[in-house]
């Protein structure tokens, strides 16, 4: 999806403010998806009064206090950057990606205010965007923790792609905010319009969600996960981790263990657990994972537990010092929003090769058809298959 012939920053968006040339990030040459699409300039449109979505003309944002929920890789708040936009993500990679776009256009970094999703909210919103997320659980989660901010007058626009846009997406806007209505698809894309309603009572916000894990699973059987909102499979244990989990392999005192796209946090839990006195580190580019992952772990191996938290990207040498780890384990996506890469699969895999001392090991489990041995022979010279199923491979690399 939005595959193009050249690469992204070759196709500039074209916005009612002015052409912009936006990026992914990390940028990557070889990647041919762009970091904007039909619904984002279906918005802009909108708001500048240009487009023919029978909900009247340009929305004036001088000076008013407008909030841009989930943009994918700051395409809006960079064309909005004259308006002073708070943005609010949970990817550590689309806020890495707002801040390049706005050094490309020219714009003041300042003029945005970069909010992740566990921040506190603005206190007052005027004018609310919604790039609507692939999780409706997050949607739920944001709407309910900016609904105090919302005024009568407020005004809130959502937009998506026609198959992002369900009946239940509108039901949780009309749910937790006000009467919901959509507009006609334009390039397969659409709005989502909402007039807030301030004697609703939406009850309070059902996230994070618990569980208990199954009592077949090792040291961590029965144990308690902790979810936010966003968190892959929040509410019961995912297929691929349950696989790993058979086959975890123990560390030794000392030993720096690290769960690259921690998730909930289940994987490194359990190895602690497994693995007394080892030292872990729990990695994930979403926010909402790396609150899920600390409280899952807190939960169970106690508050003063020594463990360490980071939102980053796929362990770049910023976040993880290079020949620092010992062990890595790995349960890596193949998506990324609607569309399906091997580029973060990949860049985990180098990500640990180069923080693993030598001798260190890395450890993933994947569908049997993403083929992954094969780009783990290229990177470590060779590759171990430790057990598989007809689904999934738990695979294993040694840095040499």
């Amino acid at each position: 999806m939005n595959r193009l012939s050249t690469p992204a920053a070759a196709t500039p968006f074209a916005t009612p403010w002015g052409s912009l040339d936006l990026t992914r990030y990390p940028e990557d040459p070889r990647e041919l998806l762009r970091a904007w699409d039909a619904a984002d300039e279906y918005l802009l449109r909108h708001l500048a009064g240009e487009a023919d979505s029978a909900q009247g003309g340009a929305t004036d944002l001088t000076g008013r206090a407008v909030t841009v929920l989930g943009d994918r890789w700051g395409a809006l708040a960079t064309a909005l950057a004259r308006f002073a936009p708070a943005q609010i993500s949970d990817s550590h990679l689309a806020q890495r990606a707002t801040r390049a776009n706005l050094a490309r256009a020219g714009a003041d970094p300042a003029a945005v205010r970069l909010l992740t999703t566990r921040d506190a909210p603005p206190a007052r919103i005027d004018v609310l965007l919604v790039r609507v997320p692939k999780s409706l659980a997050l949607l739920e989660d944001q709407l309910h923790r900016l609904a105090p901010a919302v005024h009568p007058d407020t005004v809130v626009i959502g937009t998506g792609m026609v198959t992002e846009i369900h009946t239940s997406t509108l039901q949780l806007f009309e749910r937790i905010l006000g009467p919901t209505r959509t507009s006609l698809a334009v390039r397969k894309a659409r709005l989502i319009f909402c007039t807030p309603d301030r004697t609703l009572d939406p009850g309070p916000n059902p996230w994070p969600h618990r569980y208990a894990l199954p009592a077949d699973i090792g040291p961590a059987a029965g144990r308690t996960v902790v979810n936010h909102a966003g968190t892959f499979c929040a509410d019961r244990l995912d297929i691929g981790t349950r696989f790993l989990l058979a086959h975890l392999p123990t560390a030794a005192p000392g030993d720096r263990v690290v769960d690259l796209g921690c998730g909930n946090g289940v994987v490194g839990t359990a190895a602690a657990l497994a693995s007394p006195g080892a030292e872990l580190v729990f990695v994930d580019e979403s926010h909402q994972a790396v609150a899920s992952a600390e409280e899952t772990f807190r939960a169970n191996l106690g508050p003063d537990a020594p463990a360490e938290f980071l939102t980053a990207d796929a362990m770049t040498a910023e976040a993880v010092p290079p020949g620092s780890v010992d062990l890595v384990l790995n349960n890596p996506p193949f998506h990324s929003h609607q569309a399906t890469t091997d580029a973060t699969a990949w860049r985990m895999f180098t990500g640990a090769r180069r923080a693993l001392r030598p001798g260190g090991e890395l450890w993933v489990v994947g569908n049997r058809h993403l083929g992954y041995h094969e780009k783990l022979r290229r990177l470590f010279g060779k590759c171990q298959l430790v057990a598989g199923n007809p689904k999934f491979v738990v695979l294993r690399a040694v840095r040499r």
